[in-house]
């Protein structure tokens, strides 16, 4: 089962056509992914202060607008974990109409900005999360 977070489009995330201007749901996104590793009881807060997991590659698909006051569902797959990378599949829909998928790749690194292995502890939180294919790299 994915990962949900409900996400109401805000005044702020609108341009003057009152749809959802892009790089808003890049925000969106990222919230869905710090509230996925608070679900897995790894808050950023704590983890980031031993490493970091900044996202490496994402690609979007936008199939429809959003508007000041839709009420959004995120849902978020992990779709592979490496050594040291994570893939995710972030979709968003209101009323069963899908208004993105995203695709991305984390990567968690040391405080120097280098590619480390998962620490165990999170590895373990993350690999029942895994969907459809074998963990590695």
């Amino acid at each position: 089962m994915a990962f949900e977070m409900a996400q109401k489009v805000l005044f702020k995330h609108c341009d003057p056509a009152g749809i959802v201007f892009y790089p808003r749901y890049f925000e969106m996104i990222n919230d869905c992914v710090e509230a996925f590793f608070d679900h897995l009881g790894h808050p950023f807060e704590k983890l980031h202060q031993t490493g970091a997991v900044p996202t490496a590659e994402i690609s979007t698909r936008f199939t429809a607008p959003s508007r000041h006051g839709d009420q959004l569902t995120l849902g978020l797959d992990v779709t592979r974990l490496g050594r040291s990378s994570l893939g995710l599949t972030i979709t968003a829909q209101c009323a069963g109409e899908t208004r993105f998928t995203a695709s991305a790749t984390l990567v968690y690194i040391t405080p120097e900005g280098r590619p480390a292995p998962w620490p165990e502890a999170l590895r373990a939180s993350l690999e029942p999360h895994v969907k459809g294919q074998e963990n590695g790299e």
